[in-house]
């Protein structure tokens, strides 16, 4: 099984005849992602060849569902135009939608997170400024490789893009249930409770890798859910133990403020809740092993 995203997910890609939408959707398609077309008004009613595979372009989001029974957009719409694309497919009421767009106005994107919630969160928003889904064997929808791991008993839920490949590719052998990126901004759809508990109910996930970053209180939240709610093993890595105080690091949410959202605050409140913190990425990939093994 996996979480969000599997081998029935049909996708649509809004964008997708710009140079980073074909770009992506060719490397899904060769990923096995069922593909079913596009989204681009300006397009519509065209088709697209992308390595052999003609794919329609659609006028809109609810167009595409129709014709095609998409349940996932994966969006790539340039920042400007992005809370529209958003608004488009929760009004469409697409199941999945995920966000790989950075740069997005953090008001446009508490406008269409709220907007959703209005709407009965009927659509699940993945990101913004994320990598997105990968369920390896099955589907993949973002910009994850989808060459650096196979199918296992782990799931992953990670704020950071370079950090979801790199534990990926460091428990490749072991293999992953479902990775989900769900971005550093400072408001985000799909959280890391929500993800927590997506993989405590999936039966093929054993245990679970949790990647924070400084700022926010995010992973104090999550600890707290953890202690809680979840049975499964989870083991931590907040990304930003050397970071220079006062400074932003990468990810818009990675701000620190006083004493609150700093690494260490995080990992004593994951540890609190029975987390395994790494130190570094390897040490994280090196205590998900040990729990694998006793298992």
């Amino acid at each position: 099984m996996a979480i969000f995203l599997n081998e029935n997910s049909k996708v649509i890609v809004q964008g997708m005849t710009g140079s980073e939408g074909m770009k992506h959707t060719r490397r899904m398609l060769k990923a096995g992602t069922e593909i079913v077309g596009g989204v681009n008004p300006r397009k519509a009613g065209t088709k697209v060849d992308v390595d052999g595979v003609s794919l329609p372009v659609f006028a809109s989001v609810a167009e595409a569902i129709a014709e095609t029974g998409a349940n996932t957009s994966v969006v790539f719409v340039p920042p400007a135009f992005c809370k529209a694309a958003v608004i488009e497919a929760i009004d469409a009421e697409i199941e999945l939608a995920i966000v790989i767009t950075e740069g997005i106005p953090v008001h446009d994107s508490v406008t269409f997170w709220n907007y959703a919630e209005s709407k009965g969160n009927k659509t699940r928003i993945v990101g913004p400024n994320c990598p997105g889904i990968a369920s390896p064997g099955k589907s993949n929808a973002g910009i994850t490789p989808a060459d650096i791991t196979g199918t296992g008993p782990i799931g992953l839920v990670s704020k950071s893009g370079t950090l979801t490949y790199q534990l990926m590719y460091e428990l490749r052998d072991l293999g992953f249930s479902t990775s989900v990126g769900i971005g550093g901004d400072p408001v985000i759809g799909t959280t890391h409770i929500d993800c927590l508990k997506a993989f405590e109910e999936d039966p093929e996930t054993k245990a679970i890798v949790m990647i924070g970053e400084i700022g926010g209180d995010a992973e104090e939240r999550a600890a707290e859910y953890i202690k809680n709610h979840v049975t499964k093993p989870v083991v931590g890595y907040i990304a930003g133990f050397t970071a220079p105080e006062g400074k932003t690091m990468g990810h818009a949410g990675a701000i620190i403020s006083g004493s609150a959202g700093t690494a260490e605050s995080k990992k004593e409140a994951l540890e609190a809740a029975g987390v395994k913190v790494g130190k570094t990425p390897s040490e994280t990939a090196r205590l998900m092993r040990e729990v694998i093994e006793n298992l």
